[in-house]
C-alpha cells in the first residue's frame, strides 16, 4: 500500500529554517509528480512546492527565493527546505504524490501524508 510519511516539523522563530521529509514507500511505480502542500487554520491547502520529470519545478510565489524542493530518489524521500521563515509560513504541510498530472492544484494528487506542523513565531 502506496504511504507517504512527513516529518522534520517544529517550532522556530521568525529567520529561522526549518528542512522537512517525506518518506514514500509501497509503491510499484515511482509517482510523476510528488509536491508539498500547506493548510492555515480554517483554510483550504495551498501549493507550496511540486517537483516532477516531466514538469518544471514549481513553486508558490511567496516562497520563491526562500524554499527548495528536492527529492533523493535512492531513498524514496522528498524533502522541503525552507530558510527565512516567517510568521505567515505557520501551517500544517503536507506532502502529496500523483500519477496523473502536476502542478499546485490539490486537484491532481490523490495520495497524501498525515501532515507535520511548521509553527513560526516572531
Amino acid at each position: 500500500q502506496f504511504r507517504l510519511v512527513e516529518s522534520g516539523g517544529d517550532s522556530v522563530q521568525a529567520g529561522g529554517s526549518l528542512k522537512l521529509s517525506c518518506a514514500a514507500s509501497g509503491f510499484t511505480e515511482r509517482p510523476h509528480c510528488m509536491a508539498w502542500f500547506r493548510q492555515f487554520p480554517g483554510t483550504g491547502r495551498e501549493g507550496v512546492a511540486v517537483l516532477s520529470d516531466f514538469v518544471p519545478t514549481t513553486y508558490a510565489d511567496s516562497v520563491k527565493g526562500r524554499f527548495t524542493i528536492s527529492r533523493d530518489n535512492l531513498n524514496s524521500t522528498l524533502y522541503l527546505h525552507m530558510n527565512r521563515l516567517q510568521p505567515d509560513d505557520t501551517a500544517m504541510y503536507y506532502c502529496a504524490a500523483s500519477w496523473h498530472g502536476c502542478s499546485l492544484r490539490v486537484m491532481h494528487f490523490n495520495y497524501w501524508g498525515q501532515g507535520t506542523q511548521v509553527t513560526v513565531s516572531s
